[in-house]
């Protein structure tokens, strides 16, 4: 599989796509005016404490408080009075290296976990009640893990993580993780064993996790990135020291913008070409790319021709396909997508496909090719959330089967964490995808201003009847009026005077009052008037 990533600027936004085999497989667009929170480092302000929900509501100076869990805090310690009591009765003395870490993490506001790899102690219950932990005005250090998603406000953790290329670091935990993209059990442990002896070397305190980028990395290169991240946290560090006496809620560490996000997660051996359609992002690219991806400096190419790049390579094309309801696959079936606030629902149909041996065989054949466009379109639009699977019903269970594992084959292309359960005996596949931001139909479009979202409007016949009921309301409420004037869309009008003028005789015979029609373009088909002469 070849990979190419299309970077594109504009004056207001950025853009970068990911072609697998020339086909646009991932979008991801970051409006300037409107940069995502995701990966940001607030140090915020509690705004209320819900012990009903164990949440709070935690002001980090956006237009929305943000919302903090309590199982998205780090675990409270015991006092450390009672753990040197508990030490001594279990004839055990802490580890200086633990009292470091655990002062460290003191002066951040941040806590270790309950259980760690030195210490197996249980807090109790009451200890980690977020009554007990927060109260209103405190300051606390949180970091973004979801956007702003329509009417809900980001989404906070407490345990930071910063990214490099090939590692996370995780300041308040002490585990060292695999990611599980990497197979191999031998890469696995000497990935575990390399970071264990670095973070020793170094007296790195906290955990470590090995992103998939990490694989067959020489431990010369683990160990700059790990010098990296440390470097990053004193900062972080330093400037939450800095602005702690401030009274209002500041922004301590930004991610990287989308253009470098893309070069530290999304480039990968197969990648072929990053291009490039802005002199001064280019340069940046390449300076960053020459720090922490060394391999891919070559690759990285500045797009210079007149016509625009993602119209080169029909990005613009798919990302209007992107936005339609209906997704049609090559056989001449098609899917139907409806993301609502609940839930994503995707049905499959055969549409015009009648080319199997059997009628088994067609629906068979088509649900096969819906995984990989269901795939592609999970992906190419981030949906996210609940996501309902209609596939056409089959009768083979081996039939349901292979589907099932064509569609979790394709997945393991996906970026987002998914979980998929069995085919049910309707057909249907439940499945969940990790949600961070917006979808792309949230992102580029907004409610229909005439449905309000419903996606469907009034016929001209129905507008009709009600325009109908209500002359007639309003002849009962009113006895003064000699005539109905009626403004309406020209649709409702056309129909009144044509279809509709028998029943519009009628009424004015049945009123004894004339009814007169008046044609309003700035109305949508729903809207209308009565008024009395």
């Amino acid at each position: 599989m070849s990979e190419e990533l299309l970077i594109n600027i504009s004056p207001m936004e950025s853009r970068v796509a990911v072609l697998d085999n020339g086909i646009l497989g991932e979008i991801y667009i970051e409006r300037h005016h409107k940069l995502g929170l995701v990966g940001n480092i607030y140090l915020g302000t509690v705004v209320r404490v819900l012990p009903g929900m164990q949440a709070a509501f935690v002001d980090i100076g956006q237009s929305r408080t943000a919302f903090l869990h309590v199982n998205d805090m780090q675990r409270e310690p015991r006092p450390v009075a009672e753990k040197n009591k508990a030490a001594k009765a279990t004839k055990h003395e802490i580890n200086e290296d633990d009292a470091t870490t655990n002062a460290a993490a003191d002066s951040l506001a941040v806590t270790p976990p309950i259980v760690s790899a030195q210490s197996t102690e249980i807090v109790p219950a009451s200890k980690t009640l977020i009554q007990h932990r927060l109260h209103e005005s405190q300051r606390i250090l949180v970091q973004v893990t979801k956007d702003q998603l329509g009417s809900k406000g980001a989404r906070l953790t407490t345990n930071i993580s910063l990214p490099s290329r090939y590692l996370v670091y995780l300041p308040s935990s002490d585990h060292i993780g695999i990611s599980q993209r990497i197979d191999g059990e031998e890469e696995r442990s000497r990935l575990k064993n390399e970071l264990s002896s670095l973070m020793q070397t170094v007296n790195l305190k906290g955990g470590l996790i090995a992103r998939t980028a990490a694989e067959r990395v020489p431990v010369d290169k683990l160990e700059e990135d790990i010098y990296y991240l440390l470097q990053l946290w004193r900062t972080i560090c330093a400037r939450r020291q800095e602005i702690n006496h401030h009274q209002s809620s500041e922004l301590i560490y930004q991610e990287l913008s989308l253009p470098l996000r893309s070069i530290r997660d999304l480039v990968h051996a197969d990648t072929e070409k990053v291009i490039i359609d802005n002199t001064q992002i280019y340069e940046q690219v390449r300076y960053f790319a020459k720090e922490f991806v060394p391999f891919v400096y070559d690759r990285i190419v500045h797009y210079t021709a007149e016509q625009s790049l993602f119209d080169v390579h029909r990005v613009e094309d798919d990302l209007r396909d992107a936005l339609k309801r209906r997704v049609d696959l090559k056989s001449g079936g098609y899917l139907i997508i409806d993301q609502t606030e609940a839930m994503t629902t995707i049905d499959v149909n055969t549409g015009s496909f009648v080319g199997g041996r059997s009628l088994e065989d067609t629906v068979y054949k088509t649900n096969l090719e819906a995984t990989h466009a269901i795939a592609r379109q999970l992906r190419l639009r981030n949906l996210g959330g609940i996501i309902i699977l209609d596939f056409i019903d089959m009768l083979e269970q081996q039939h349901k089967d292979d589907v099932l594992e064509s569609l979790q084959a394709q997945l393991t292309q996906d970026y987002a964490k998914t979980k998929i359960t069995q085919v049910s005996e309707l057909g249907l596949v439940e499945m969940t995808r990790k949600r961070t931001r917006e979808s792309l139909g949230q992102q580029l479009c907004e409610p229909c201003s005439t449905c309000q979202g419903r996606g469907f409007v009034k016929t001209a016949e129905t507008v009709c009847f009600e325009i109908f009921r209500e002359i007639m309301r309003c002849a009962r409420t009113y006895n003064s009026p000699k005539k109905f004037t009626v403004v309406a869309h020209a649709a409702v009008i056309d129909l009144l005077l044509t279809t509709e003028s028998d029943t519009v005789a009628d009424l004015e015979y049945l009123l004894g009052r004339v009814i007169t029609f008046d044609v309003e373009n700035l109305y949508t088909q729903e809207q209308y008037d009565i008024v009395l002469d």
